[in-house]
């Protein structure tokens, strides 16, 4: 099947849902748009086309123009999933919500659609459970931002079915993105738990006194940041010990087992630490310093989203 004539629903678009809108239409998808709020939803077009223009300038779209041309606004969300293959979520995270949507989307998508989430908290079998089609629903959690931030998290209920999964995996990857599966739900996901494990020992280190706020971001950002933006942990300590991961395990693990037992705990999120950690930060977060330094990631990520992509795929 040819990706134009396919066709997505982007329900809810926001800031999530149109970097979806962005990631399906760049790959040929026909993009069906639809949200309650009426000026979100009339804005969302012209911003969408505004970020595959920027897209394009790195390299990471080929027709940014021809792209939005492939977006639509539908005037319901019966009409955003008529016809639809696939439909991504991106609503408020909030379980009686997602309950009522998810109630609709499985009354009103064709039976053969797949209902991803891009919930980020949110397990499906708190809002799939009761519906006839639950075996469809799963939870695709992106990275923010997605159209930059390649990864996928896959999280289905215990009732999503192995078909559906893989459907979505196989979806995902044709549109440019990296799903991984989480095999069973836990809170958090994956990623969500790998980075709370970082931010609470950060929390700690900083509310604590052992560094200042802005060292701490150097060490991941100049640091142990840079060897994770093409390797992962487990490839990283494999490189770390001649005789790899076995030989890593046998030299290190007593010294990390020692960390372990102390590990940060909640109350780094609470006070007093919390206040010494924003105390420590040295700058006020003002609309103007926030709108500049996303779009200094953006660019960033970009051109490291154009450099993976050239090393990956060598002329």
């Amino acid at each position: 099947m040819k990706n134009e004539n396919r066709q997505v629903a982007i329900v809810g678009v926001g800031l999530i849902g149109r970097a979806w809108a962005a990631i399906f239409a760049r790959a040929g998808w026909n993009v069906r748009l639809t949200d309650p709020h009426a000026p979100t939803l009339a804005a969302a077009p012209g911003l969408i086309r505004d970020e595959l223009r920027a897209l394009a300038r790195h390299g990471l779209a080929d027709d940014p123009d021809g792209a939005a041309a492939r977006l639509t606004v539908a005037a319901s969300l019966k009409e955003a999933v008529e016809g639809a293959e696939f439909v991504q979520e991106n609503g408020p995270e909030l379980v009686e919500q997602k309950k009522t949507i998810f109630a609709e989307l499985d009354r009103l998508a064709p039976p053969g659609a797949v209902l991803a989430s891009s919930t980020s908290a949110i397990t499906a079998s708190r809002f799939t459970e009761a519906l006839p089609g639950r075996a469809r629903c799963l939870v695709g959690h992106p990275v923010n931002p997605p159209h930059l931030v390649p990864l996928v998290e896959l999280c289905g209920a215990p009732w999503t079915s192995p078909e559906t999964i893989e459907r979505t995996r196989q979806i995902y990857r044709e549109i440019g993105q990296v799903p991984v599966t989480v095999k069973r739900e836990i809170n958090g996901f994956v990623l969500n738990r790998l980075q709370g494990a970082l931010l609470a020992e950060a929390f700690r280190l900083v509310g604590e006194g052992y560094i200042s706020a802005e060292d701490l971001d150097h060490t991941v950002k100049d640091g142990l940041g840079l060897r994770w933006s093409f390797l992962g942990p487990f490839e990283t300590i494999e490189l770390n010990a001649p005789g790899g991961i076995p030989d890593y395990c046998a030299r290190y693990t007593g010294f990390y087992k020692e960390l372990a037992a102390t590990a940060a705990g909640p109350e780094v999120y609470q006070s007093p630490n919390v206040d010494r950690v924003i105390a420590a930060w040295p700058h006020q977060p003002s609309p103007e310093r926030i709108a500049t330094l996303t779009q200094r990631r953006n660019e960033r990520l970009a051109a490291l989203a154009a450099h993976k992509k050239t090393k990956n795929n060598p002329s």
